[in-house]
């Protein structure tokens, strides 16, 4: 199996999240071995979305070096992931990636507009050996060893149209694409308010995610999946969980999960060299 960039360059624009600001984006293949990697164009900086480069995870994940960031970047980060795609240059002209709708659709689309190419160099996965958890309190994140890569995702949410969810999802590009891609992201109009009195969430509106009140949902078009945010909560790992830098061989678990879980548990797999193996796919295989 061979790695993969995209075909061409493909640009687009929207809306950052919490500065509110028009932003855009620039996807353009990378050569083999390249991997990941974001370009501020307004700074003149490069980043690669390695775990190391994390700088915050408190509303989103973001990466960053030389006191320069990139936010926000799990769900086009989810979209490379599904479309398996292991060297692209991402380049920005602000602090984060757009919004766009929420969700990863808008990015999958650019990545089909783009197109993907087979490369020469052989493909890299990380095989886990051995289970790696983080736990804090009830909630947890952990990756056992499996054969192929699955997400299963628990949440409970003290509000009448959440509650407790749970999708369990064997990976697979359809499967993405009809069961995780359109899940958007969400959020409580309190919360939304007291991140507006902070200067965040500046961009954020009913049309880039789910807001509920403490009763329902205020989106006139209502939900599009019944379990809606845990598929969402899915999305973002698989985002997450891309700046180990291969794509896991392995099953994700999680109650309660979270950004910051997430990339503690990133860390503490690169921290324990035993724990994985990273190989290099034939083309047989």
């Amino acid at each position: 199996m061979k790695q993969i960039t995209i075909g061409k360059k493909v640009e687009g624009v929207g809306i950052g999240l919490h500065k509110g600001e028009p932003i855009k984006i620039t996807l353009e293949p990378m050569e083999e071995n390249s991997g990941i990697v974001f370009y501020r164009s307004d700074e003149n900086v490069t980043i690669e979305a390695k775990a190391k480069n994390v700088v915050d995870t408190k509303l989103a994940t973001a990466i960053g070096k030389d006191n320069v960031s990139i936010s926000t970047i799990e769900h086009l980060l989810s979209a490379i992931y599904a479309y398996g795609i292991d060297n692209i240059r991402i380049t920005l002209d602000g602090a984060e990636v757009p919004i766009m709708d929420g969700s990863a659709a808008s990015f999958c689309m650019m990545l089909d507009e783009a197109g993907r190419v087979e490369q020469l160099e052989n493909k890299k996965v990380m095989l886990l050996k051995k289970k790696v958890e983080i736990k804090i309190d009830d909630r947890y994140v952990k990756l056992t060893p499996a054969k192929t890569a699955s997400y299963d995702f628990k949440i409970f949410f003290d509000h009448p149209v959440i509650l407790e969810q749970n999708f369990s999802f064997n990976f697979s590009r359809s499967g993405f694409l009809k069961e995780i891609s359109r899940a958007r992201t969400f959020g409580f109009l309190k919360d939304v308010q007291y991140l507006r009195s902070k200067g965040l969430a500046l961009g954020g509106s009913l049309e880039n995610a789910i807001v509920l009140d403490d009763n329902k949902v205020l989106n006139p078009e209502g939900l599009r999946f019944d379990d809606e945010f845990v598929r969402h909560k899915i999305l973002d790992a698989i985002g997450d969980l891309k700046v180990l830098g291969a794509p896991i061989l392995g099953e994700y678990k999680a109650f309660a999960g979270s950004h910051d879980l997430n990339h503690k548990l990133t860390v503490a797999l690169l921290k324990e060299v035993d724990a994985y193996e990273v190989i290099t796919l034939k083309v047989n295989e």
